[in-house]
């Protein structure tokens, strides 16, 4: 017997595509009975000989014991009518993304099946109140959504509508540990967790190419060897495809009430209308080739200059001194009016500190001290800025055994940028309870394979540093995109981690 406060032992999936045959092949890898249904005839059992020939795979690889798939294989029946799903302690629909036709869905399972087995949908952008709505007994419904390809995402967000019980979030917590995930639960907002959280590390990024401050390749290469995501954003939004990355930018937009931290750009809209969807068409914002190889340009500055190693500090900077002498320039803290300056600001770009201090402009240049800057150094110019000097410093980086990425003005350089209105994010999602900040930082590790979740990412550069960067940005900009979270703010204020609860 299942149900809300008993084991699950019966589970139904409806729809057999990729993510119905993912999320049976992990329930019977974990030990329950699967009944797989399917509208379209034939395709639960084409579903069926696919996962059996999956755990065959595995065997074959190593990374399974037969005798464990053969009993999985006989955990999993084909059902030919949704009435035969009547046993069934819980169901997960993994249907189309259509609001009306999982409505209908569930009002006929909740007829079916007994009054304490569990309903839930692997939706990825509605409402799971919006599906529940015409059903008697909202307590037992939830969302249960796994990530493509489910048997090798281990994350699974446990979502909480307005009227599901304590019991029913429990038992699917349980459920998803069985199946070998690792459930974070959330509360039902657009987006969720992870498709909401996701949209500042791209968002950001189009920002700056739109604004001429550095290129894709540029951006990329920065954000990898920087702060080590693995991909970055603009190759991101390539494999995943404008086509399907725009709309869930604009259902997020407009599900937060044109909140301006979760705006896109026109450039993001006009590479969807456009066809340049990426990897699937062969164009994004890179070309592919055959296999999908990436024709990526390259990101690294280049100089035939002679390098420049005398060079002036615009103000006392112990980090900056020791990475400058550290790649063999001689500092000085006297500017002699030939020599380029250097500095390395926080969130301010280089017009702006050198209107704000006085200096020359044309030979003040920015160094980004955030994150990594063992492997690729970022160097900001002001407009006007003598090409010299920056291609000598250039020179002098690259013969020191660093890559360069020369960008434009901009507050924040590409670094900050990025990482700011990621943690700021994070701390916004802690704030409106999206979900905890331990499972916000864990549902975006495993979600999108971040290197720190966005509220680790928050102290590692400091509280009070990222709430430095984003007010110089708001600032600056005079765009409420860079508007603090109260959640970053009253921790940076206070000295406290941003993974602290209220």
């Amino acid at each position: 017997m299942g149900g809300q406060g008993a084991a699950i032992d019966t589970v139904a999936v409806i729809g057999a595509g990729a993510m119905g045959r993912g999320i049976a092949q992990v329930s019977i890898q974990g030990g329950m009975n699967v009944l797989l249904f399917d509208a379209m005839n034939g395709a639960a059992a084409k579903a069926a000989e696919a996962i059996k020939a999956q755990l065959d795979s595995l065997v074959a690889k190593g990374r399974l014991p037969a005798a464990d798939a053969d009993a999985a294989k006989a955990r999993l029946a084909v059902a030919d009518s949704l009435e035969a799903l009547a046993p069934a302690d819980l169901a997960v629909e993994a249907i189309i993304e259509n609001l009306a036709v999982k409505q209908e869905l569930f009002g006929k399972l909740e007829a079916i099946l007994r009054p304490d087995a569990l309903l839930a949908t692997n939706t990825s952008s509605l409402r799971i109140a919006s599906i529940a709505r015409s059903c008697k007994h909202r307590e037992r419904i939830a969302g249960l959504h796994f990530f493509n390809p489910v048997p090798l995402m281990k994350l699974v967000e446990v979502i909480r509508a307005p009227a599901t019980s304590d019991a029913t979030i429990a038992a699917l917590v349980k459920v998803g540990e069985r199946m070998g995930r690792v459930p974070v639960v959330v509360q039902d907002s657009p987006g969720f967790l992870v498709n909401l959280g996701g949209r500042a590390y791209t968002q950001e990024a189009l920002r700056i190419v739109s604004e001429g401050v550095a290129t894709p390749a540029q951006v990329d290469a920065v954000m990898r060897d920087v702060w080590g995501f693995r991909m970055g954003p603009f190759e991101l939004m390539d494999l995943t495809g404008m086509d399907v990355n725009f709309p869930v930018s604009q259902i997020i937009h407009e599900g937060y009430f044109y909140d301006r931290r979760l705006a896109t750009s026109p450039l993001h809209q006009s590479m969807a209308e456009s066809g340049q969807f990426g990897r699937k068409s062969g164009q994004g914002f890179f070309r592919y080739g055959e296999g999908g190889k990436g024709e990526v340009p390259s990101a690294d500055a280049v100089s035939e200059s002679a390098p420049i190693t005398k060079v002036a500090l615009a103000e006392d900077d112990d980090a900056l001194a020791e990475l400058l002498r550290g790649l063999g320039f001689e500092v000085s803290g006297f500017d002699d009016g030939q020599s380029p300056i250097l500095c390395a600001p926080l969130g301010e770009d280089i017009s702006s500190y050198a209107a704000r201090r006085g200096f020359d402009h044309r030979r003040l240049f920015g160094l980004d001290l955030t994150g990594r800057t063992d492997q690729r150094l970022t160097l900001m110019q002001a407009p006007g800025a003598v090409r010299a000097l920056r291609d000598g410093l250039v020179a002098q980086f690259i013969a020191a055994g660093r890559k360069v990425c020369t960008i434009l003005d901009s507050p924040g350089f590409i670094a900050q940028r990025i990482a700011a209105m990621v943690a700021n994010l994070g701390c916004e999602m802690a704030q409106i309870r999206v979900a905890s900040p331990a499972d916000i930082d864990k549902g975006m590790m495993l979600g999108l394979n971040y290197p720190l979740g966005p509220l680790a990412l928050t102290d590692r550069i400091g509280p009070g540093a990222v709430l430095e960067i984003l007010s110089q940005l708001q600032s600056i900009t005079g765009d409420d995109r860079y508007r603090p979270s109260l959640w970053l703010r009253r921790r940076a204020q206070l000295g406290l981690s941003a993974l602290t609860e209220d």
